[in-house]
């Protein structure tokens, strides 16, 4: 039975305010980054009466972006890397093995996401500070104890998509694969891990992508030395004039790998997010 008439119409107007919402900040930070920063500070227009790519040499300058850049490529990295191994093994052993503690391992496990990130802030801090005081090493202001850091958070989930994933894949391959020789670690990462491919690549963009684009802890967990991206941004605000032209065109620059890499991988993670790898 073909749609009303009135239901495409609704269907088309809804769409079309949707593109727009969307689209109308990219091409406002576009035209912005475009711009010097007298026509940014302004009137705001919708077609650049002069068009100039100063804002993106001078962004390099203006702050140590490229510091910043290299930074947040190391933490987001490492801690994709340690929620994605650490997350496989325990989302094995609890989709796989029943053991002692199972439920309630699963059930602490997704309670962490109920928590907002602050209340664990101020005990992180804490345990930092004082494990520099007893130890010597330090984890405040370092870029490995924002990895730490990060992983608190992303490997819960990360743990839960996979467990979720891993439950979709047959025992019966498991059991072939005992059949063929194969014992629990040779069985994970010959058969599992190969049909779970696509719910890893998921669980790998979105642990990166939480460690890129994250705010809170970076500004209280970093030095001058370890600042990241999204923290560094800030640096473009001083006491005499926000540089917004600059501003516009460093936050594209900083999206433009998770843009990249999102349209790489869009294939896979939406497979990952929303099937299993039955084969």
């Amino acid at each position: 039975m073909a749609a009303p008439r009135s239901f495409l119409w609704t269907r088309r107007i809804f769409l079309t305010l949707l593109t727009g919402f969307v689209v109308l900040p990219v091409y406002v930070m576009i035209s912005s980054s475009l711009k010097p920063l007298e026509d940014v500070s302004g009137k705001f227009e919708w077609i650049p009466s002069g068009l100039t790519l100063r804002p993106y040499v001078d962004i390099w300058d203006t702050v140590p972006l490229a510091d910043y850049f290299v930074n947040s490529l190391i933490v987001a990295g490492a801690a994709t890397v340690f929620s994605v191994t650490v997350a496989i093994f325990a989302a094995y052993a609890v989709s796989r093995y029943t053991f002692r503690g199972k439920r309630v391992f699963t059930v602490t496990v997704l309670s962490t996401q109920m928590f907002p990130g602050i209340l664990f802030l101020l005990p992180l801090f804490l345990i930092y500070v004082n494990i520099g005081n007893a130890t010597g090493i330090a984890l405040f202001g370092s870029r490995e104890g924002l990895i730490l850091t990060y992983l608190t958070f992303s490997l819960p989930f990360s743990i839960w998509m996979l467990t979720g994933y891993f439950d979709s894949i047959p025992r019966e391959l498991d059991e072939a694969a005992k059949v063929d020789g194969c014992g629990p670690i040779s069985a994970l990462f010959r058969v599992i891990v190969p049909a779970a491919v696509p719910g890893i690549i998921a669980v790998a963009v979105y642990a990166f992508m939480t460690a890129w684009g994250e705010v809170l802890f970076a500004s209280v967990m970093t030095n001058d030395t370890t600042r990241t991206l999204a923290v560094g941004l800030q640096g473009y605000a001083t006491q005499n004039d926000v540089y917004w032209n600059q501003v516009m065109a460093a936050s594209l620059v900083v999206s433009l790998p998770v843009v990249v890499g999102f349209l790489l991988l869009q294939r896979y993670l939406v497979t990952g997010l929303t099937a299993g790898a039955v084969k």
